[in-house]
């Protein structure tokens, strides 16, 4: 009975080594993506634009203007959203891309095959390499645009505020009607 279930989990286990190795190399090349689209953001920004594509909260907000600060933080979230995620699944999966290859290592440790021991740990540690590398690079980018997203934040109340003073001291030097019509 044991010996049947332990060796359905390591067939089982087997079984998601190709998606896995599939997710770490599809997150690969997004955090590399990612890395081309944080470039062109940084040089947007760097170009002196004090709105414009590189400023995607301060877009937001001119294309609806009737937004709250609640809208403006779910729409920053939105913004970050894809990195944040590959920032914290990429080293969950490498830890699985990791630990799959290391079963049939260790059996082939045992059977005396040191080919496919080498074999399998190059793939595990190939795998959680390229895992930690997008993770970095996600996670530097996330890092960055967190900091720009509150920039433009603070900027976006700011004005807000700005707009209300102007509106209350207009209302405050409107003269005032000294009677009824009649």
């Amino acid at each position: 009975m044991n010996s049947s279930i332990e060796n359905l989990m390591y067939q089982l286990g087997q079984v998601f080594m190709i998606p896995v190795m599939a997710a770490v190399a599809v997150l690969f090349l997004y955090a590399f993506y990612a890395l081309g689209a944080f470039f062109v953001q940084t040089w947007q920004r760097r170009r002196g634009m004090s709105a414009g594509p590189g400023y995607p909260l301060l877009v937001y907000a001119q294309a609806n203007p009737g937004h709250t600060d609640d809208d403006l933080d779910v729409a920053a979230h939105r913004m970050m959203e894809n990195a944040r995620i590959a920032t914290r699944v990429a080293p969950m999966l490498g830890l699985v891309a990791t630990m799959i290859p290391m079963g049939p290592a260790l059996k082939s440790l045992g059977d005396g095959n040191l080919a496919n021991v080498s074999h399998n740990l190059t793939v595990a540690f190939s795998a959680v390499i390229l895992a930690l590398i997008a993770a970095s690079i996600t996670f530097y980018i996330v890092s960055v645009r967190r900091r720009w997203l509150a920039e433009e934040m603070a900027a976006i109340q700011s004005r807000r505020a700005v707009a209300q003073q102007v509106v209350n001291a207009a209302i405050n030097a409107a003269p005032l009607s000294q009677g009824s019509p009649a």
